[in-house]
């Protein structure tokens, strides 16, 4: 790993704490973008196979030069493919498809709990984790109800929830809760896709310390002690994203910033969310 942040999970392996993220990349532009956020420093790769570009993400891995074990891979078992066979199934495909023996983190993606496959799909990465294809298991989106049942009915918590967090969507609640179970959050939209950029706390911080809107809050981010994954295809923007341990807001800061939670979603919200 490179010389920035990173939170050990309860497991004994530990993550960085910013990473890069190939949602929405189109497949013929993910091994460019990837090859490019590694060699700009980032360590930590955020896939999952509903994305369609976990092939590009292979090979902008091998691309890199940079070897493979200082490289952080985390993907995901789309809802469709709850249930222990296929959750197995996924995270084969996720294997051959990134080209690699070996995955650091598996999250199943949404918890779904309509279908209530959520637990036995849980099930099934505990096995692929015991038999060595996974080095840790987590969940994505998944309430503090999901967690408390998984953890329940098999005695296993989860290393990390990744969920969504912004400054018009902070879930402290949530956050919480995972922290008393020693479960590392992690946001995604972190940026919230800028709709807190012109707020006054943000612009004030961006003024003070000469950083952009984007960098501030990310370093929010940092600076809540969570985890986060960042996005962009630009090599100047992955830049700038990653440049955000030079500074530090102040309390103050951090208190006003807090009050720009308005409970704003940008995604789904995981207690009805279904697609298949």
């Amino acid at each position: 790993m490179t010389d920035q942040n990173t939170i050990a999970f309860h497991d004994g392996n530990s993550i960085p704490q910013l990473g890069f993220g190939i949602w929405q990349i189109p497949q013929d532009e993910t091994a460019a973008a990837v090859e490019s956020a590694i060699k700009t420093g980032y360590r930590l790769i955020d896939g999952a196979f509903i994305y369609g570009n976990e092939t590009g993400l292979g090979e902008g891995l091998r691309n890199s030069g940079v070897a493979r074990e200082e490289i952080f891979v985390t993907t995901k078992v789309w809802n469709r493919d709850q249930g222990r066979d296929k959750a197995r199934a996924s995270v084969e495909r996720s294997l051959k498809s990134i080209g690699v023996d070996k995955l650091d983190l598996v999250l199943i993606h949404w918890p779904v709990p309509g279908r209530d496959l959520y637990v036995e799909t849980w099930k099934a990465l505990i096995e692929m984790r015991d038999e060595g294809l996974i080095r840790s298991i987590g969940v994505s989106n998944f309430n503090a109800d999901h967690l408390t049942r998984v953890i329940e009915e098999t005695g296993e918590a989860p290393v990390l929830n990744q969920i969504e967090i912004n400054p018009q969507l902070q879930q402290p609640e949530l956050r919480a809760f995972c922290n008393s179970r020693k479960i590392v959050a992690q946001a995604w939209t972190p940026l919230g896709n800028g709709k807190s950029f012109e707020a006054e706390p943000i612009k004030a911080v961006a003024a003070r310390t000469g950083k952009s809107p984007a960098q501030v809050v990310l370093r929010w981010h940092m600076q809540l002690g969570h985890a986060a994954i960042a996005r962009s295809v630009n090599p100047g923007r992955q830049a700038e994203n990653l440049n955000v341990f030079d500074f530090s807001l102040t309390d103050d800061e951090m208190k006003t910033i807090e009050g720009l939670d308005i409970g704003l979603r940008n995604g789904p919200d995981p207690s009805v969310f279904k697609l298949m």
